[in-house]
């Protein structure tokens, strides 16, 4: 608990106009978009990174518990303080762009600066930071580092992880590190800033960000594949892949999201359809585009594509793109209560994959629509119940773990974007071997000995 003397400390680090305790400050920092609800004894908005190694300090030798906080967007409740404690939130002062090096083609932020404001930035300077999760307009990048976040662009460009070049952070005793260089190669020394990525805030609080930004491609085009079958759409994905040909999107929708987005939003979209796949090329020589697409329809028509439609403008683009950016709100026609899994397994197993989760669905009399970043293997997976029926919950969650096990057996992970936090903590130790787990937990215990960052996440305690 926050006792008096705590404040006091706190408020000469921070000022009291940055440390809060009332009430809707503690209900505001009690969620993220898992909806569950954890109140934490205080709310400190940290200035600087001085501050932050400040406050860690005094925590860790009075054993307060300390939860680094960006926009809350997570699905996993890895920013919830679980625990209670302390929420250190980045978002009113951290949250600056502290520079665009032209020349190099890096970008130096801290981390609660929002992921589109800085795609924004760099874009007016002609650079491109290409990871886009869906909550790219309000997530932080110090949460998209955190979690590793991905996005639709992934299938080309990669996720978080292959565009931070170095961290400096504040380990849990207060002391600052800084991981990585600014440099193209870096072979000394063990990969920390590697080791901060997907830690999800129990490693250490990140404060400096420097990031990878490449030359941002001239046009892009879109286009949008028809299927009969879910079958027939992931035997074209993985096949489209292989071919030689690398889309900077290959995202799809099956048929229970079709008929979802249809009811709801009335786009006339085909609901007797299997699945849609909604791609996209970019590149700086139209040619070079066409040919992408034509032979992307070739390989789509090869696989049982029976329609494929090149949007002609940004309008017809962004009408092909509206059914997939707005799935997900979509299913709630399905029940109250959505079970969202961001699973991820080989290309080539994606058709066994989405043939087990239906069967998983018939099994429990439950709706299974999916919907995904199939180009790069990530299926998000929602089981659709009604939230007040605490037999169908029930189901749902052994539902969920047959999913994550049919996951696994197919060489997939738990997860492709949104992390492990409170939510799939349950569920490690299906991914993962005893050894495997202890040496998590001795990674943990190395830089936090003390327990005191983000602590009952990720299956370490």
């Amino acid at each position: 608990m926050m006792n008096a003397t705590h404040m006091k400390h706190f408020t000469s680090i921070v000022g009291a106009e940055n440390i809060y305790v009332d009430k809707a400050h503690l209900l505001a920092y009690s969620y993220d978009a898992t909806r569950e609800h954890f109140e934490p004894d205080a709310v400190i908005f940290p200035r600087h990174e001085e501050d932050i190694s400040n406050i860690l300090k005094y925590c860790n030798q009075h054993k307060i518990i300390i939860v680094p906080r960006g926009a809350g967007s997570g699905f996993t409740g890895g920013a919830l303080p679980s625990s209670g404690g302390i929420v250190l939130a980045m978002e009113k002062h951290m949250n600056k762009i502290l520079e665009i090096d032209m020349k190099n083609m890096v970008a130096v932020v801290q981390p609660g600066v929002i992921n589109m404001e800085l795609q924004r930035k760099v874009e007016e300077l002609g650079l491109f930071y290409p990871p886009d999760p869906a909550s790219q307009e309000y997530s932080t990048i110090g949460g998209n580092v955190s979690e590793n976040a991905g996005g639709m662009r992934a299938a080309k460009y990669g996720i978080t992880k292959d565009y931070v070049m170095a961290t400096r952070a504040v380990l849990p005793n207060g002391d600052i590190i800084k991981a990585g260089k600014r440099t193209i190669k870096d072979v000394a020394g063990y990969n920390i800033s590697g080791i901060l990525i997907a830690s999800e805030g129990t490693l250490a609080v990140l404060s400096e960000i420097t990031l990878k930004l490449i030359p941002k491609p001239k046009m892009t085009k879109t286009a949008m594949g028809i299927f009969d079958s879910v079958h027939q759409a992931m035997e074209a994905v993985y096949k489209t892949m292989a071919s030689g040909i690398t889309p900077v999107a290959m995202e799809f929708l099956d048929n229970l999201t079709i008929r979802a987005v249809e009811q709801t939003f009335h786009k006339g979209l085909p609901i007797d359809a299997g699945a849609l796949l909604v791609t996209d090329v970019d590149g700086n020589l139209e040619e070079d585009l066409n040919f992408q697409l034509a032979q992307i329809e070739k390989v789509f028509r090869e696989n049982g594509c029976k329609e494929f439609k090149i949007a002609k403008d940004d309008k017809e683009a962004k009408d092909i793109w509206f059914a997939r950016r707005n799935a997900s709100p979509a299913l709630s026609v399905y029940g109250s209560k959505k079970l969202n899994e961001d699973v991820t397994v080989p290309r080539s197993a994606l058709p066994e994959l989405l043939e087990r989760f239906y069967a998983i669905a018939d099994k429990y009399n439950l709706k299974i629509p999916c919907f995904g970043h199939t180009g790069d293997g990530n299926v998000h997976t929602n089981v659709m119940v009604d939230g007040k029926d605490p037999e169908q919950v029930k189901i749902a969650y052994k539902a969920i773990e047959e999913v994550f096990q049919a996951t696994i057996d197919l060489g997939g992970t738990l997860s492709g974007e949104h992390g492990i936090g409170l939510a799939k903590a349950p569920y490690m130790h299906m991914a993962f071997t005893n050894e495997e787990m202890n040496l998590f937990k001795s990674i943990k215990k190395a830089f936090d000995p003390n327990n005191i960052l983000n602590p009952a996440k990720m299956g370490l305690n």
